[in-house]
């Protein structure tokens, strides 16, 4: 029996990736990896299908980034399957946070600030930590007391200009608010 070409599985594949039908997009590359098990375009399409049926939004945004470092980085493939093993491991970390939490029905789509700084503890990195979760999910803070130390967690952290948009995004509902002003100065000491 002939190989399949290569280039024809794969032109195949990101055709029916880029309509949204991943599942089929899904077989034709595992069409591809059981000729090619190495091909690493295969291997990262396996990767987003999977994402894609998830969300097919960011599996999306995700192609279209690894299309755009094929063409300038010779280790391409490499990067892009690096980066979907840390985000299959960051979104696992982050469904056991939510599931192990009382209230996962309620909070299904975001973490808890409780568990998030968990989560911070647990990573070890707050910045790596952080940008995890806010790819993965949001955060719900349930008081403005728990919204005040958020911001107060990201100035010591040194994330001042992320600090500055949470700020200025809430200035509208407390703009005469004193503990509003006093993170505004702590950012402006710092």
């Amino acid at each position: 029996m002939a190989k399949i070409s290569l280039d024809t599985l794969l032109t195949r594949a990101e055709e029916l990736f880029s309509l949204g039908k991943y599942e089929s997009a899904l077989t034709t590359y595992g069409l591809l990896l059981k000729e090619y098990p190495k091909d690493r375009d295969a291997q990262v399409g396996v990767f987003l299908c999977d994402i894609g049926m998830e969300s097919g939004e960011e599996a999306q945004a995700l192609f279209d980034y690894y299309q755009i470092i094929k063409n300038e980085q010779e280790n391409a493939g490499e990067i892009m399957v690096n980066l979907l093993s840390t985000l299959d491991t960051t979104n696992n970390q982050v469904s056991r946070l939510l599931t192990s939490d009382k209230e996962k029905i309620e909070y299904r789509d975001g973490i808890e600030y409780q568990d998030f700084l968990r989560f911070i503890d647990e990573r070890g990195d707050f910045k790596q930590a952080f940008e995890d979760v806010m790819f993965s999910t949001h955060i719900i803070l349930k008081s403005k007391e728990e919204y005040l130390l958020f911001i107060e967690t990201l100035i010591e952290r040194g994330q001042t200009e992320l600090a500055l948009q949470f700020l200025d995004s809430s200035s509208g509902n407390l703009h005469k608010d004193q503990d509003i002003y006093k993170l505004y100065h702590k950012i402006k000491d710092n």
